[in-house]
């Protein structure tokens, strides 16, 4: 079933729209040499925007001050915007019944591309 909704989301439900949104934010990121580390987090989200379903996001305890300073940082330069495209995105979709599940995937993606350091993607086995 996670292959099914994996392989629809990546045509139907803006999955590949978003991961190229994740890599300009990470090409953006690494022209800016001091967020490189950025664009690294941002390819991980890419990656994570492709094929969402079957994983999930998990807080990483060892985080500090300075991953929320980093953060805020990211919220500047890319994270307002691609927030900004998954709520989009998914009220799009949530307009119809077939796409509820993507629109819901969605927002579940909002916070981790508001505030996406210090957070780990796991596979949900």
């Amino acid at each position: 079933m996670r292959l099914i909704l994996n392989v629809l989301w990546f045509v139907f439900g803006s999955g590949f729209l978003l991961a190229i949104g994740y890599g300009i934010a990470a090409l953006l990121c690494f022209a800016l040499v001091i967020t490189i580390p950025f664009g690294v987090a941002a390819m991980r989200l890419a990656a994570y925007s492709l094929w969402p379903f079957g994983r999930t996001v998990v807080s990483k305890p060892e985080a500090g001050v300075a991953t929320g300073a980093a953060n805020i940082v990211w919220v500047v330069v890319a994270g307002w915007w691609l927030a900004l495209a998954h709520i989009v995105a998914g009220v799009a979709q949530c307009v119809s019944i077939i796409g509820i599940p993507f629109g819901i995937a969605n927002f579940k993606l909002v916070p981790v591309a508001f505030w996406p350091l210090g957070r780990d993607i796991v596979d949900l086995d």
